[in-house]
Protein backbone atom coordinates (compact mmCIF):
# COMPACT_ATOMS: atom_id res chain seq x y z
CA UNK A 1 0.00 0.00 0.00
CA UNK A 2 1.42 3.36 -1.06
CA UNK A 3 1.55 5.88 1.79
CA UNK A 4 3.46 8.78 0.24
CA UNK A 5 3.34 10.09 -3.34
CA UNK A 6 5.55 12.81 -4.80
CA UNK A 7 4.46 13.92 -8.26
CA UNK A 8 6.61 16.27 -10.38
CA UNK A 9 8.00 18.06 -7.32
CA UNK A 10 10.34 20.92 -8.23
CA UNK A 11 11.86 23.69 -6.12
CA UNK A 12 13.39 26.96 -7.24
CA UNK A 13 15.01 29.67 -5.12
CA UNK A 14 15.03 33.28 -6.29
CA UNK A 15 18.28 35.03 -5.38
CA UNK A 16 20.08 38.21 -6.38
CA UNK A 17 21.92 36.20 -9.02
CA UNK A 18 18.70 34.85 -10.50
CA UNK A 19 16.80 31.59 -10.17
CA UNK A 20 18.49 28.58 -8.61
CA UNK A 21 16.95 25.20 -9.35
CA UNK A 22 17.23 23.03 -6.24
CA UNK A 23 14.97 20.13 -7.27
CA UNK A 24 13.59 19.07 -10.63
CA UNK A 25 10.65 16.77 -11.36
CA UNK A 26 10.95 14.46 -8.35
CA UNK A 27 8.77 11.36 -8.67
CA UNK A 28 8.74 9.06 -5.65
CA UNK A 29 6.28 6.70 -4.01
CA UNK A 30 6.86 5.17 -0.60
CA UNK A 31 4.98 2.15 0.70
CA UNK A 32 3.53 1.97 4.18
CA UNK A 33 6.15 0.61 6.59
CA UNK A 34 9.00 1.07 4.11
CA UNK A 35 12.43 2.37 5.11
CA UNK A 36 13.89 4.69 2.44
CA UNK A 37 17.32 6.30 2.56
CA UNK A 38 18.27 9.26 0.36
CA UNK A 39 21.89 9.96 -0.58
CA UNK A 40 23.54 12.36 -2.99
CA UNK A 41 26.22 15.05 -3.31
CA UNK A 42 26.20 18.04 -0.96
CA UNK A 43 23.80 20.69 -2.22
CA UNK A 44 21.68 18.30 -4.30
CA UNK A 45 18.51 19.14 -2.34
CA UNK A 46 18.16 16.14 -0.01
CA UNK A 47 17.23 18.23 3.04
CA UNK A 48 15.02 20.50 0.92
CA UNK A 49 13.13 17.45 -0.31
CA UNK A 50 12.64 16.23 3.25
CA UNK A 51 11.28 19.63 4.32
CA UNK A 52 8.83 19.60 1.42
CA UNK A 53 7.57 16.15 2.44
CA UNK A 54 7.24 17.41 6.03
CA UNK A 55 5.20 20.43 4.91
CA UNK A 56 7.84 22.79 6.28
CA UNK A 57 8.39 24.15 2.76
CA UNK A 58 5.22 24.66 0.73
CA UNK A 59 6.68 27.01 -1.90
CA UNK A 60 7.25 24.35 -4.55
CA UNK A 61 5.80 22.98 -7.76
CA UNK A 62 4.14 19.58 -8.02
CA UNK A 63 2.20 17.70 -5.39
CA UNK A 64 2.94 15.71 -2.25
CA UNK A 65 0.27 13.29 -1.06
CA UNK A 66 0.29 11.52 2.31
CA UNK A 67 -2.32 8.77 2.52
CA UNK A 68 -4.07 10.41 -0.43
CA UNK A 69 -4.28 13.87 1.17
CA UNK A 70 -2.27 16.83 -0.10
CA UNK A 71 0.53 17.98 2.22
CA UNK A 72 -0.18 21.68 2.78
CA UNK A 73 1.85 22.26 5.94
CA UNK A 74 3.33 20.56 9.01
CA UNK A 75 1.17 18.16 11.02
CA UNK A 76 1.45 15.40 13.62
CA UNK A 77 1.20 12.87 10.77
CA UNK A 78 4.80 13.73 9.89
CA UNK A 79 7.54 13.47 12.50
CA UNK A 80 10.80 15.30 11.77
CA UNK A 81 14.22 14.60 13.31
CA UNK A 82 16.84 17.27 12.69
CA UNK A 83 20.64 16.95 12.67
CA UNK A 84 20.65 18.18 16.28
CA UNK A 85 18.15 16.96 18.92
CA UNK A 86 16.57 20.37 19.71
CA UNK A 87 15.50 19.37 23.22
CA UNK A 88 14.14 21.78 25.82
CA UNK A 89 17.07 22.23 28.27
CA UNK A 90 14.72 22.98 31.20
CA UNK A 91 12.75 19.72 30.82
CA UNK A 92 13.84 16.22 31.78
CA UNK A 93 13.67 13.22 29.43
CA UNK A 94 10.07 12.29 30.27
CA UNK A 95 8.81 15.85 29.86
CA UNK A 96 10.82 16.45 26.69
CA UNK A 97 9.11 13.44 25.15
CA UNK A 98 5.59 14.45 26.21
CA UNK A 99 6.34 18.16 25.52
CA UNK A 100 3.06 20.06 25.14
CA UNK A 101 0.73 17.08 25.41
CA UNK A 102 -1.60 16.89 28.45
CA UNK A 103 -0.09 14.50 31.00
CA UNK A 104 -2.83 11.87 31.04
CA UNK A 105 -2.49 8.30 32.22
CA UNK A 106 -2.37 7.16 28.59
CA UNK A 107 0.37 9.64 27.68
CA UNK A 108 2.44 8.61 30.73
CA UNK A 109 2.13 4.96 29.75
CA UNK A 110 3.07 5.68 26.15
CA UNK A 111 6.10 7.71 27.28
CA UNK A 112 7.23 4.79 29.45
CA UNK A 113 6.89 2.41 26.49
CA UNK A 114 8.89 4.73 24.24
CA UNK A 115 11.64 5.21 26.83
CA UNK A 116 12.01 1.43 26.87
CA UNK A 117 11.90 1.28 23.07
CA UNK A 118 14.71 3.82 22.64
CA UNK A 119 16.71 2.19 25.46
CA UNK A 120 16.70 5.06 27.94
CA UNK A 121 15.39 3.31 31.05
CA UNK A 122 16.98 4.86 34.13
CA UNK A 123 17.29 8.29 32.50
CA UNK A 124 13.64 9.35 32.81
CA UNK A 125 14.48 12.30 35.07
CA UNK A 126 17.79 13.27 33.46
CA UNK A 127 18.14 16.68 31.77
CA UNK A 128 19.60 17.26 28.28
CA UNK A 129 22.95 18.53 29.68
CA UNK A 130 23.35 15.12 31.38
CA UNK A 131 22.86 13.16 28.14
CA UNK A 132 25.30 12.13 25.43
CA UNK A 133 24.61 13.13 21.81
CA UNK A 134 23.21 9.72 20.96
CA UNK A 135 20.96 9.67 24.01
CA UNK A 136 19.63 13.14 23.19
CA UNK A 137 18.77 12.00 19.66
CA UNK A 138 16.92 9.01 21.11
CA UNK A 139 14.81 11.43 23.17
CA UNK A 140 14.04 13.40 20.00
CA UNK A 141 13.01 10.21 18.19
CA UNK A 142 10.78 9.14 21.09
CA UNK A 143 9.16 12.60 21.13
CA UNK A 144 8.35 12.31 17.42
CA UNK A 145 6.99 8.77 17.81
CA UNK A 146 4.68 9.76 20.68
CA UNK A 147 2.44 11.52 18.14
CA UNK A 148 2.15 8.27 16.14
CA UNK A 149 3.24 9.84 12.85
CA UNK A 150 2.45 8.11 9.59
CA UNK A 151 5.98 8.88 8.41
CA UNK A 152 9.17 9.71 10.31
CA UNK A 153 11.59 12.00 8.44
CA UNK A 154 15.22 12.03 9.57
CA UNK A 155 17.70 14.62 8.27
CA UNK A 156 21.22 13.25 8.89
CA UNK A 157 20.39 12.60 12.55
CA UNK A 158 23.61 10.69 13.28
CA UNK A 159 26.02 12.92 11.35
CA UNK A 160 27.59 14.54 14.43
CA UNK A 161 28.07 11.29 16.35
CA UNK A 162 31.28 9.29 16.71
CA UNK A 163 31.51 6.00 14.80
CA UNK A 164 30.70 3.75 17.78
CA UNK A 165 27.67 5.80 18.86
CA UNK A 166 26.50 6.06 15.26
CA UNK A 167 26.58 2.27 14.84
CA UNK A 168 24.64 1.88 18.09
CA UNK A 169 22.04 4.44 16.97
CA UNK A 170 21.57 2.58 13.69
CA UNK A 171 20.69 -0.54 15.69
CA UNK A 172 18.30 1.42 17.92
CA UNK A 173 16.55 2.94 14.90
CA UNK A 174 16.19 -0.43 13.16
CA UNK A 175 14.76 -1.88 16.36
CA UNK A 176 12.19 0.94 16.51
CA UNK A 177 11.31 0.50 12.83
CA UNK A 178 10.86 -3.26 13.12
CA UNK A 179 8.72 -3.00 16.27
CA UNK A 180 6.60 0.03 15.30
CA UNK A 181 6.42 -0.51 11.51
CA UNK A 182 6.73 3.28 11.13
CA UNK A 183 7.47 4.44 7.59
CA UNK A 184 10.88 6.16 7.59
CA UNK A 185 12.73 8.42 5.16
CA UNK A 186 16.33 8.98 6.18
CA UNK A 187 18.78 11.45 4.59
CA UNK A 188 22.49 10.62 4.96
CA UNK A 189 25.88 11.28 3.38
CA UNK A 190 27.13 7.84 4.39
CA UNK A 191 26.75 5.13 1.73
CA UNK A 192 27.21 2.21 4.12
CA UNK A 193 24.65 3.67 6.51
CA UNK A 194 22.17 4.12 3.65
CA UNK A 195 22.49 0.49 2.57
CA UNK A 196 22.56 -0.88 6.12
CA UNK A 197 19.23 0.72 7.05
CA UNK A 198 17.12 0.83 3.92
CA UNK A 199 14.66 -1.24 1.94
CA UNK A 200 15.51 1.07 -0.97
CA UNK A 201 18.34 3.55 -1.50
CA UNK A 202 17.37 6.66 -3.47
CA UNK A 203 20.38 8.20 -5.25
CA UNK A 204 20.16 11.85 -6.27
CA UNK A 205 22.09 13.75 -8.92
CA UNK A 206 23.91 17.00 -8.22
CA UNK A 207 21.97 20.27 -8.41
CA UNK A 208 19.41 20.59 -9.68
CA UNK A 209 18.47 17.56 -7.60
CA UNK A 210 16.85 14.77 -9.55
CA UNK A 211 16.44 11.11 -8.69
CA UNK A 212 19.16 9.25 -10.56
CA UNK A 213 18.30 5.74 -9.45
CA UNK A 214 16.48 3.74 -6.79
CA UNK A 215 18.26 0.58 -5.69
CA UNK A 216 16.38 -2.08 -3.69
CA UNK A 217 18.60 -3.58 -1.00
CA UNK A 218 16.95 -6.98 -0.60
CA UNK A 219 19.29 -8.18 2.17
CA UNK A 220 17.57 -9.53 5.26
CA UNK A 221 18.18 -8.06 8.72
CA UNK A 222 20.41 -8.28 10.66
CA UNK A 223 22.86 -7.15 7.98
CA UNK A 224 26.64 -7.41 7.97
CA UNK A 225 28.60 -4.80 6.04
CA UNK A 226 31.20 -7.44 5.17
CA UNK A 227 28.57 -9.75 3.67
CA UNK A 228 28.98 -10.47 -0.06
CA UNK A 229 25.42 -9.40 -0.92
CA UNK A 230 25.90 -6.13 1.00
CA UNK A 231 29.17 -5.45 -0.81
CA UNK A 232 27.55 -6.17 -4.17
CA UNK A 233 24.89 -3.51 -3.54
CA UNK A 234 27.57 -1.15 -2.22
CA UNK A 235 29.42 -1.52 -5.50
CA UNK A 236 26.23 -0.75 -7.43
CA UNK A 237 25.77 2.47 -5.45
CA UNK A 238 29.43 3.46 -5.85
CA UNK A 239 29.25 2.85 -9.60
CA UNK A 240 26.32 5.26 -9.81
CA UNK A 241 28.31 7.89 -7.94
CA UNK A 242 31.23 7.57 -10.30
CA UNK A 243 28.83 8.93 -12.91
CA UNK A 244 27.41 11.73 -10.77
CA UNK A 245 29.11 15.02 -11.58
CA UNK A 246 30.53 16.83 -8.54
CA UNK A 247 29.85 13.80 -6.33
CA UNK A 248 33.21 13.93 -4.56
CA UNK A 249 31.69 15.39 -1.39
CA UNK A 250 30.05 12.10 -0.45
CA UNK A 251 31.55 10.44 2.59
CA UNK A 252 32.07 6.69 2.21
CA UNK A 253 32.51 4.96 5.55
CA UNK A 254 34.83 2.01 5.95
CA UNK A 255 33.34 0.59 9.13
Amino acid sequence: MTLLDLNDVSKRFITEKGITRALDDIELDVKKGEFITIIGPSGCGKSTLLKIIAGLDTEHEGEVLLDGDAVLGPSIDKGFIFQEPRLFPWLNVEKNISANLPVTKEVKEHVRELIKLVRLEGFETAYPKELSGGMAQRVAIARALLRNPKVLLLDEPFGALDAFTRAHMQEVLLDIWQKNKTTMIFVTHDIDEAIYLADRVVIMNARPGTIRKMIPVGVTHPRKKTNADFQKIRQQVLTEFEQVEHGKSLAVSHS
